[in-house]
């Protein structure tokens, strides 16, 4: 079954963030993940409203948590802490 990486974000620094971006692209592609959305527009109709909004798939939870733990994603997570406030998480899809 796939899964989907769903991201939510604050950018208060974005010359940080902007290198979280590079590493953080990089690692995703590494574990075969894909964005399917990144920063388009929205509309929030509950919850808690985050400027930016990111959505990549990957094969599988497994690859994905993998993904995050991996050393080059962790490198790319210390540009973006502080820098940001963020809610990340791993959904399984049908597919």
């Amino acid at each position: 079954m796939g899964a989907l990486w769903i991201a939510h974000v604050t950018v208060s620094d974005e010359e940080a963030y902007k290198k979280y971006a590079v590493g953080a692209t990089e690692a995703i592609a590494a574990y075969g993940g894909k964005f399917i959305a990144r920063g388009g527009r929205f509309v929030q109709l509950e919850g808690k409203e985050r400027p930016r909004n990111v959505v990549a798939r990957f094969p599988d939870v497994e690859t994905a948590e993998k993904c995050y733990h991996s050393d080059a994603y962790q490198a790319a997570l210390s540009h973006a802490r502080g820098a940001s406030e963020r809610e990340l998480m791993i959904v399984e899809t049908d597919e």
